[in-house]
């Protein structure tokens, strides 16, 4: 959520910010409702103020024997004129938030302009693809025999469901888990068990809601199935007005996510790269504005270390304004080399959201020595979407008679087991 008076101060910033997106200038059109508006509030407030100046004069009227007549026909105008003004200015006040909640957050300076993907910007590589002695597969060639179930997902729930069983259940779990053993016990994320689905406010609060309703499943009594576990752990400060010495918080879970992948038609059919339902790891954290750059490479470093201790090749890319998602001020995207499609994809997302986030949800912290409080900065970031990484694991560690290698850091989750063979079904 933008700040009015932020654009009130810098309505040039504000537009360059808008046009670095694509977007066209918005500050005219919403100053001008925000002048009607405190226009009204102006007018309120010197309403009331003679009313209750007539008032007083009405009973100082009475006390000399004076007619109070025309002063109590001003105050009943007054009166009957107040909800008026009361009802415009309710009205274009919420006409100002509608505005303002449908707007992105502005990129910052560092974030390259672009239209999409292909505009993005290559921070960095880590990691050596594997060399391989035959012809790669690609995962959904190699997962069936492992126990990656299309057919019966699709029988259960139709296009992008999966039925996972066998050895591809077991490493879909150590992943999940080592995961989570990382960022706990090397990176100090609190872990966190979060509810699957949220109320409206929540989802306006991370910025799912207004405007990406389409994108999310909706319950029969109003609730939405989470699109990640961001929307819980990062509105678990909803509201709140936290310590300095609170902060950062930093939590992670591993939950399920839903997603109805409006606008995907078409992409990524075949497989177990876009799905509807699907697992993740999540990393969120809570900080002070000074500490958020920090915090944001931070994230992604961490990250960044659970690709490297797997052993996979992969790639930091910072995202163009054309590709940065709605609440962001600048992504990094974690893709991931898979030799079975020959290509990169994208495995995490880690971005630093400044006060954009917390402005919806109304979270603040007071900085030690003051008064005031201050709006606190948010960051989320995937550490990582299990699903994406169960196929990177596959295509990378793949052998040419169709089973799979385990990497060293799993084999503890999997009873030392360091191969996971090949099972026709």
């Amino acid at each position: 959520m933008h700040d009015i008076r932020f654009i009130r101060e810098n309505p040039a910033a504000f537009d360059a910010g808008l046009a670095k997106r694509g977007l066209e200038p918005r500050s005219t059109e919403l100053l001008a409702l925000d002048e009607k508006r405190r226009a009204l509030q102006t007018e309120l407030q010197t309403t009331l103020a003679r009313r209750n100046e007539a008032s007083k004069a009405i009973g100082a009227a009475k006390a000399r024997r004076d007619d109070p007549t025309d002063l109590m026909a001003e105050v009943a105008a007054l009166k009957e004129r107040m909800p008026a003004i009361e009802a415009e200015e309710k009205e274009l006040g919420g006409q100002l938030a509608t505005a303002l909640a449908g707007i992105p957050n502005l990129p910052l300076a560092d974030v390259p302009q672009g239209a999409d993907e292909e505009d993005n910007f290559l921070v960095h590589a880590r990691g050596t693809a594997p060399s391989f002695a035959f012809e790669a597969k690609e995962h959904d060639a190699i997962g069936p025999a492992l126990g990656l179930d299309f057919e019966t997902g699709a029988k259960l729930a139709g296009s992008r469901f999966t039925f996972v069983r066998g050895s591809a259940a077991r490493l879909h779990r150590a992943l999940g888990q080592f995961m989570l053993d990382t960022l706990t016990g090397k990176h100090g994320y609190e872990e966190a068990v979060v509810p699957l689905m949220v109320r409206d406010e929540i989802m306006f609060g991370t910025g799912q809601l207004p405007k990406f309703a389409e994108d999310s499943f909706k319950t029969t009594d109003g609730r939405w199935l989470i699109p990640t576990s961001e929307v819980s752990l990062t509105n678990s400060v909803h509201g709140n007005i936290l310590a300095e010495s609170e902060l950062p918080l930093r939590f992670t879970a591993l939950s399920p996510c839903f997603r109805s992948e409006a606008g995907s038609a078409g992409r990524d059919t075949r497989g177990y790269i876009r799905q509807h339902q699907f697992e993740k790891v999540e990393m969120v954290s809570i900080t002070t504005p000074e500490a958020s750059e920090a915090e944001h490479e931070r994230m992604t470093a961490c990250a960044e270390d659970i690709l490297t201790r797997l052993g996979l090749h992969f790639r930091r890319m910072k995202l163009c304004t054309g590709d940065m998602g709605f609440s962001a001020a600048r992504t990094y995207d974690l893709e991931v080399w898979l030799p079975g499609q020959a290509r990169y994809r994208e495995i995490s997302s880690c971005s630093t959201c400044t006060d954009f986030q917390a402005r919806r949800m109304n979270a603040r912290y007071r900085p030690e020595g003051e008064k005031g409080t201050k709006f606190v900065h948010t960051l989320n970031g995937s550490g990582l979407a299990v699903g994406r990484t169960l196929v990177a694991v596959i295509e990378n560690y793949q052998l040419e008679d169709g089973s799979v290698a385990v990497p060293e850091v799993l084999q503890p989750y999997l009873g030392g087991l360091s191969r996971f063979e090949s099972v026709s079904r």
